[in-house]
C-alpha cells in the first residue's frame, strides 16, 4: 500500500512505498519525487460514491447549496454583461455588441458550466468530494500512467491551487464593490461612499470568521433564493418589453462579432469569463451537498434566473444603449433600486463568504497533503465538520482584499484583473477530467479526444484572451499565484531534501530492538514517539535514550498516515503491531479532509488488544533547528525560504492535539 506519511510529526510529506515492478527507492527518496507533487497516490480503479439523498432531504440540500455554492456565479450579473459590452465600445454597432455579447455569455453558461462542470466533471468525485486537488488526486491514480504524465498532473494541481488563492483575494473585493456601487446609480453624490462602505463590509466579514458562520449560514439559502427570484423577475419584465432579444440564443450573433471586428471580439472573451466565475464551486462543494442537489439547484433555479436577468439586461441595452455603464440596474425599477442594492450587497457578502470558506478548505487539504506548512485550523461548529477557520489565511486574505480595494477603487478596474485565475483553473480541470474519463470511466479514446479537446480549445481561447488583461491588473492574481506556487514548491522540495538528510542518519528499528534491553533502564509508564515511518527509530527516541538513558516500560511509535481520500472509515483508522520487548507501532489513518488527533486515535487501540492510558502517557516530539549546509540542493534563496517556512509552521503538539502538559520536545540541529 502506498500512502501519504508524516515525518517526525512535523509536517506531512508524500511517501511512496514501492511495490514489485515499480520505482525502486534509489530513484525516489521514499517515493517522494521532486517533479511529482502527488507521488504516492495509489493506482487502480477506486469506487466513488457521492452522498445520497432522498426526497425528504433533497429540498433542504438544494436550499443549502443555494446559499453556499452559487454565491459567486449568482452575483456575476452585477458586472459580466456590462464588462463584455463595454469591451466592444466604439468598435461595433450597439445591436451587434449587445446581441453578440449576450450570445457568448449564454453559450458560456451552457457549455462551460452546465455541460462541462454540472454534467461531466461532477461525475468525477473522489469518494464523494470534488475540487481541483480532489480531481487531480483522482486523475493521478489512474492506471497505466507514465511518470511524466503523473508529474504534470501534480504540478498542475499546485498551479491550480495557487491560482485559486489568487482568485480568492479578488472575488470578495469585486462582488462587494459592484453591489455597493448601486448607490451612485440612485444618487451620483454617493459615489464617494463606495470605497469606505466596501471596506467596512469586507473588514467586518473577516472579523466574524473566528466566531464561525454556521449561525448566519442558515440565512444564506433563503437570501440567495430571494436574490435569484429578483434576478429572474426583473429580467423577465425587461425581456417582455423587447422579446426580440431572445434571438441571441443563436450562436451566429457571437460569430458576427468576430466577423465585424475579430480582435475586439477576441478581447471581449476576457470579459465573458466573468459570467462563469464560481463554476469551480459547484464541483468543489459537492462533498457537502451531493451531486444531485447541486445539479437540480443549478438547472431549475440558478440557471433560469441568470439567463432571464442577462437577457433582460440585453433588452434594456437595446432600448437604451447609453445605460451600458449600469447594465444590471438598467432593469431595476426606480422604486426597487435601494432594496436591490441592499439585496445585492447581502448576496455579495454570501459570495465572499463562500470564497473565504473555500480558501480555508483548500488550505486544510494542502496542509494535510504536505503542500503547505502546518497551520492552526479551528473547527467553529460542533455539528458541521466543514465549518473551519484558519487564522493565518484569514489575516492574509483580509490584508490582500483591503489593499485591492484601495488600489483599484472601482469594480470596473477590478473586472479588468478578474478572470485570468478562473480560466487557468478551467484548463487544468479539463485536462484532469479527460484523463479520468479515458482511464477510469473507459470512454472511447476518440470520444475523449474529441470532447475534451473541444472543451480544452475553448478554455485555452478564454485563458489567452484573459492574458491580454495582465497590464490592466491581471498581473495581480498571477503575482499572488506565483508567490503561492514558489512557497509550495520550495516547501515540497525542502521536505524532500530534509527527508533525505534524516533518512541517511536513521537507525533500523529491528536492529535497535535487538539491543533494547542491554544496559538500558526501563521505567514504568507509556512513551509515545511520533515518526514518519514504523521501520526506523524516531530521532526523539534516540535523543531521549542518549540524554536520559532510559526507556519507558511500553513504547509506542505512532505513524500518522494521510490518505488521498477525503475521509477514512473508523474501522480502517488504526493498524496496531506488537514488536515485543514492550514496543508497539500504531498507524493512524486520516483523510485529507480530516484533522489528525493522535490522543483520541490512540484511545481506539483497545479494540486491537492494546490498552493505553493516554492521560498519563508522555509524548515525545523532535524540535529541529535547521541550518544551511555548505552545499545545499535548494540553493541559497530557496534554502532561506524553506527554513523560514519551517520556522513559521505550527507546533506539532498543537497540530496533533497533544496534551500540553504531557509533551517533551527534544532538540537537534539539521543541516540542509
Amino acid at each position: 500500500m502506498r500512502v501519504y506519511r508524516f515525518f517526525d510529526a512535523t509536517q506531512p510529506v508524500i511517501t511512496n512505498l514501492p511495490e514489485p515492478g515499480q520505482t525502486p527507492a534509489s530513484e525516489a527518496v521514499a517515493g517522494y519525487h521532486a517533479s511529482d507533487p502527488l507521488a504516492g497516490v495509489p493506482e487502480g480503479d477506486v469506487e466513488h460514491k457521492a452522498p445520497d439523498c432522498n426526497r425528504h432531504t433533497m429540498f433542504g440540500l438544494m436550499l443549502g447549496a443555494m446559499g453556499v455554492v452559487f454565491g459567486d456565479i449568482g452575483t456575476s450579473p452585477l458586472y459580466a454583461l456590462r464588462a463584455t459590452v463595454l469591451a466592444t465600445e466604439g468598435a461595433l454597432p450597439n445591436h451587434v455588441a449587445v446581441m453578440g455579447s449576450l450570445s457568448m455569455i449564454f453559450w458560456a453558461l451552457i457549455l462551460v458550466v452546465t455541460v462541462k462542470y454540472v454534467l461531466i466533471i461532477m461525475r468525477a468525485d473522489n469518494n464523494g468530494e470534488g475540487g481541483t486537488l480532489a480531481l487531480a488526486a483522482l486523475a493521478h491514480r489512474s492506471p497505466s500512467m507514465t511518470r511524466r504524465v503523473k508529474a504534470t498532473i501534480g504540478i498542475g494541481a499546485i498551479v491550480g491551487l495557487a491560482l485559486f488563492f489568487g482568485d480568492g483575494i479578488l472575488t470578495p473585493a469585486v462582488t462587494v464593490m459592484a453591489a455597493v456601487e448601486g448607490l451612485k446609480v440612485e444618487n451620483p453624490h454617493l459615489a464617494s461612499l463606495v470605497v469606505p462602505l466596501s471596506l467596512v463590509i469586507l473588514t467586518s466579514l473577516f472579523l466574524i470568521q473566528s466566531r464561525g458562520t454556521h449561525k448566519i449560514g442558515q440565512l444564506f439559502g433563503p437570501v440567495m433564493v430571494l436574490w435569484f427570484v429578483a434576478l429572474g423577475g426583473f429580467g423577465l419584465a425587461s425581456l417582455l418589453r423587447t422579446p426580440g432579444i431572445l434571438a441571441a440564443f443563436n450562436p451566429w450573433y457571437g460569430l458576427l462579432m468576430f466577423l465585424h471586428a475579430p480582435w475586439v471580439a477576441f478581447v471581449s472573451l476576457g470579459a465573458v469569463v466573468l459570467a462563469v466565475t464560481g463554476c469551480e464551486a459547484l464541483y468543489a462543494d459537492m462533498g457537502h451537498f451531493g451531486r444531485k442537489p447541486i445539479q437540480y439547484a443549478w438547472l431549475f433555479v440558478a440557471l433560469p434566473a441568470l439567463l432571464l436577468n442577462y437577457f433582460g439586461q440585453g433588452a434594456a441595452l437595446l432600448r437604451n444603449p447609453e445605460q451600458a455603464e449600469i447594465a444590471f440596474f438598467s432593469v431595476i425599477p426606480h422604486w426597487a433600486h435601494i432594496p436591490m442594492v441592499i439585496l445585492a450587497t447581502l448576496a455579495a457578502i454570501i459570495a465572499s463568504q463562500a470564497v473565504i470558506t473555500g480558501v480555508f478548505s483548500m488550505t486544510q487539504q494542502a496542509v494535510q497533503l504536505g503542500q503547505l506548512p502546518r497551520m492552526e485550523i479551528r473547527h467553529t461548529s460542533a455539528t458541521d465538520y466543514g465549518q473551519i477557520y484558519v487564522p493565518r489565511m484569514n489575516a492574509l486574505l483580509a490584508v490582500g482584499v483591503i489593499l485591492i480595494v484601495l488600489i483599484f477603487k472601482s469594480s470596473d478596474a477590478l473586472t479588468a484583473a478578474y478572470g485570468i485565475a478562473v480560466s487557468g483553473v478551467m484548463v487544468i480541470d479539463t485536462f484532469n477530467a479527460g484523463i479520468v474519463a479515458g482511464k477510469q470511466w473507459r470512454w472511447p479514446f476518440w470520444f475523449v479526444i474529441a470532447l475534451f479537446g473541444a472543451i480544452g480549445v475553448s478554455d485555452l481561447r478564454i485563458f489567452t484572451a484573459n492574458t491580454l488583461k495582465i497590464h490592466e491588473g491581471g498581473w495581480q492574481p498571477l503575482f499572488i499565484a506565483f508567490c503561492v506556487f514558489l512557497g509550495m514548491d520550495t516547501w515540497r522540495r525542502g521536505r524532500r531534501v530534509h527527508l533525505e538528510k534524516l533518512r541517511s542518519e536513521s537507525l533500523p528499528l529491528s536492529l535497535f530492538l535487538e539491543r533494547a534491553d542491554k544496559s538500558t533502564v526501563r521505567v514504568a509508564g507509556l512513551g509515545v514517539f511520533l515518526s514518519s515511518r514504523t521501520d526506523i527509530v524516531p530521532g526523539a527516541l534516540l535523543h531521549n535514550l542518549k540524554h536520559n538513558k532510559i526507556l519507558h516500560e511500553r513504547v509506542v511509535i505512532a505513524n500518522v498516515v494521510v490518505e488521498d481520500t477525503p475521509l477514512v472509515p473508523p474501522a480502517q483508522r488504526l493498524e496496531v503491531e506488537k514488536l515485543g520487548k514492550g514496543f508497539y507501532t500504531v498507524r493512524i489513518h486520516h483523510g485529507f479532509y480530516e484533522m489528525p488527533d493522535v490522543p483520541q486515535a490512540l484511545q481506539e487501540a483497545r479494540r486491537f488488544g492494546l490498552a493505553l492510558d493516554v492521560d498519563t502517557a508522555t509524548f515525545f516530539i523532535g524540535r529541529e533547528t535547521l541550518v544551511q549546509a555548505e552545499r545545499s540542493e535548494l540553493g541559497v534563496l530557496r534554502n532561506r525560504l524553506y527554513r523560514f517556512l519551517a520556522g513559521a509552521a505550527l507546533s506539532p503538539a498543537r497540530f496533533y492535539h497533544l496534551p500540553p502538559n504531557r509533551v517533551v520536545e527534544l532538540g537537534t540541529q539539521v543541516s540542509i
